[in-house]
């Protein structure tokens, strides 16, 4: 029994759509499309030269169309909207921030949030602090100099 190179172009179109599941940005879903549509073109006995140059085309023109059409819609949230309008806000800590214990918390207008010092030192409760980042669901603090 002879081997069909379609075989070979679907289990790679599978394998990248797959990949796409576990990945972000639609990157890999354009190559599982293209290593598809070379998988057809085998499957019709077209040579190799056209079934990797399907793939290789329709991979880049799908990334360049993607991405346009990404950028469209996708734009940076402006300063002061969601969890951003937090940096540089002042609040007071409420439990003692470590960062080699991965503890603390501070309260920030109304809302409290875990947070990480911008040192390696502690922050001891009632210290005023000032919001410089935020990683992930920590405010990253500093301590206010006072006067």
């Amino acid at each position: 029994m002879e081997f069909q190179i379609w075989w070979l172009w679907m289990g790679l179109a599978a394998v990248f759509l797959i990949g796409e599941l576990f990945t972000e940005g639609f990157f890999l879903l354009w190559f599982g499309v293209a290593a598809g549509l070379a998988g057809t073109l085998a499957i019709f006995d077209v040579g190799p030269a056209w079934q990797w140059a399907t793939f290789v085309v329709a991979s880049g023109l799908l990334l360049a169309v993607s991405r346009r059409f990404a950028d469209r819609f996708t734009h940076k949230q402006p300063p002061g909207i969601g969890a951003d309008r937090l940096i540089g806000k002042r609040g007071v800590v409420l439990e003692e921030i470590d960062n080699t214990l991965n503890v603390g918390k501070v309260r920030i207008d109304q809302e409290e949030w875990r947070a990480d010092s911008d040192t390696d030192g502690s922050i001891q409760p009632g210290v005023r602090i000032e919001v410089v980042r935020l990683e992930g669901t920590h405010a990253v603090v500093r301590v206010l100099k006072e006067g």
